[in-house]
């Protein structure tokens, strides 16, 4: 009996940190945190697998107000607006956010999620930034 208990802590102890390790990456490429408002803020969103070949992934974009209001992130050259919801690419999304000049001075958070199919399983990544535009 001890030594099954000694077995199971020792799997438990010898377990990576993070339990659930992401079978790829998406990072975000963004300029500073403190964007002009009326400027295009660019970024970028980079999914690959851990080899570095690219993937194809869905993105939702969101802009989280100092209140906690939850809003969506429009696609920036279209005409009507069309919010980034499950919008789908391959590889790399670029776009940018124009912030107006009534978001001057506020701490707002953006937030990607990235979500992705390996092998038949879907994998899902969170992407955050805080800005202040200025």
């Amino acid at each position: 009996m001890r030594f099954a208990l000694a077995g199971l802590l020792a799997a438990v102890l010898l377990a990576p940190a993070g339990a659930a390790v992401l079978p790829f990456k998406a990072t975000l490429k963004a300029p500073r945190t403190q964007p002009k408002v009326n400027v295009k803020w660019w970024y970028s969103i980079k999914v690959t697998d851990l080899k570095g070949n690219p993937l194809k992934a869905t993105l939702t974009a969101k802009l989280i107000d100092p209140i906690g209001g939850v809003h969506p992130v429009d696609y920036g050259p279209s005409k009507p607006e069309r919010p980034i919801t499950n919008w789908p690419f391959n590889c790399t999304f670029r776009d940018y956010i124009t912030f107006p000049p009534e978001s001057r001075g506020f701490p707002l958070k953006l937030r990607w999620t990235v979500k992705t199919k390996i092998n038949g399983k879907t994998y899902v990544k969170v992407l955050t930034r805080k800005v202040t535009p200025g």
